[in-house]
């Protein structure tokens, strides 16, 4: 009977908080992109980072059921000011340098982003093209610290 109960009130809850209001899901307009090395970087940045590092994210159903969307709009904020392709040119810091040392590392895509979102796991191969065309896109901020140290 206590289960019962914990589960209803963990339903209520849920329910509740989707009465919240959340992120209408619109993207702001794209006002500048990249030159790509290649149109092969710029399919695999679409395929794998594409949603949280541009204007043009694909918004899941999922992503309108709290606390779910929270999270995902936290991500994609996040992404977007960090390195937004979208808003290439814009002023202040956009870490583009930083995406080759980011996916070359295994930090981008995050793992947690890769079993709602399979086409975005890159093969090593992948990987390592998506990285040389990142370094050739962008340049390598990791590289250009190991340089500096050099001289």
């Amino acid at each position: 009977m206590k289960i019962g109960k914990a589960l209803t009130v963990v339903l209520v809850v849920l329910v509740l908080i989707q009465l919240i209001p959340g992120n209408d899901h619109q993207n702001p307009p794209v006002t500048g992109t990249p030159e790509w090395d290649s149109p092969r970087t710029a399919e695999l940045f679409k395929r794998a980072c594409n949603d949280c590092h541009s204007n043009e994210t694909f918004w899941p159903w999922y992503s309108n059921v709290a606390p779910i969307s929270w999270i995902i709009n936290y991500d994609v904020k996040e992404g977007r000011s960090k390195f937004n392709v979208s808003e290439w040119g814009r002023t202040g810091k956009n870490e583009g340098d930083e995406a080759a040392a980011e996916v070359r590392n295994g930090k981008m895509p995050p793992w947690f982003y890769l079993p709602a979102h399979p086409e975005a796991k890159l093969t090593p191969a992948e990987k390592d093209e998506l990285v040389k065309g990142l370094v050739a896109t962008f340049g390598d901020e990791e590289a250009a610290k190991e340089q500096k140290k050099a001289q």
